[in-house]
């Protein structure tokens, strides 16, 4: 399932910032993971926000057993969508801590070995998938019986003050987080603060407020009115799963300007709307 030189750049930039008391975030440097939960507490509880890539898993457990225990465990993990990046390393730490997983109803076929999505397009963008891959990983995995539907109610199982958000585009089922307390969004791959297609953006992690990484994008109308939805939650605090994080009035003006302008800066040429 795994791409060898994607992994090769991840291992060897993987690190970790706690930006808020209870969020922590793991940079793999071409995606990014989260863990949710306060470790000061007594008998802290947390959930695992996607799962990196398939050598992600070691560096996962390290860090959440150096934040909440040896013998912690997450409550559940939460998948944002099922794309290979986000997925890699979920079949190892679900069986290790015996946790369920949960994701949207319409991703459910892609973490259970019924459906596959379409092969990425290489072309698009120029630069990274290029550089990285003639085609990146497309195929489903099988998560059995750990997989789970996330509620209806837009509830997300422990994670208590968060709910969960379907903005379609990138994936048919692709959601992202919303704390409506203090404005802190994970939007997943609804967004970026990096150009995904661009290696040396990437490589240095220059902020730059983008679309969904095109080249798995399989709806740009959807992907567009996404945007649109979470800039209408005017959040605080944005936490990607590629790029860093962006806060305050500089990340309402780009977002703005990307709802705005979506076409123009997001969609990829051969996927620019009919008008």
């Amino acid at each position: 399932m795994g791409n060898i030189l994607v992994e090769g750049l991840s291992a060897v930039t993987t690190s970790s910032e706690e930006v808020l008391s209870d969020i922590m975030v793991l940079e793999f440097r071409v995606v990014n993971a989260f863990l949710v939960g306060n470790p000061k507490i007594e008998n802290p509880k947390w959930v695992l926000v996607d799962t990196g890539l398939e050598n992600s898993g070691d560096y996962i457990l390290e860090i959440s057993k150096e934040r909440f225990g040896e013998d912690s465990k997450p409550e559940a993990i939460i998948l944002t969508h099922g794309h290979f990046d986000h997925v890699g390393s979920v079949i190892k730490l679900s069986k290790y801590w015996n946790v369920p997983v949960y994701i949207h109803h319409l991703e459910l076929p892609y973490i259970t070995g019924k459906k596959d999505y379409p092969i990425g397009d290489p072309t698009v963008g120029g630069g990274m998938v290029a550089a990285m891959s003639k085609t990146f990983p497309h195929t489903s995995i099988d998560l059995g019986s750990y997989a789970k539907e996330l509620p209806s109610d837009g509830v997300i199982p422990g994670m208590p003050g968060w709910k969960w958000i379907h903005t379609p585009g990138h994936t048919e089922g692709h959601i992202s987080l919303y704390r409506e307390s203090d404005g802190v969004l994970i939007p997943a791959d609804a967004f970026t603060t990096v150009k995904q297609e661009s290696l040396l953006s990437v490589l240095t992690q220059e902020e730059e407020i983008s679309g969904p990484p095109a080249y798995l994008t399989t709806d740009w109308k959807a992907a567009e009115a996404s945007v649109k939805l979470l800039k209408e939650l005017n959040p605080n605090l944005v936490l990607p799963s590629h790029g860093k994080p962006m806060e305050g009035e500089e990340l309402r003006r780009h977002l703005d300007m990307l709802a705005k302008h979506f076409e123009e800066i997001a969609v990829p040429e051969q996927g620019k709307f009919v008008h």
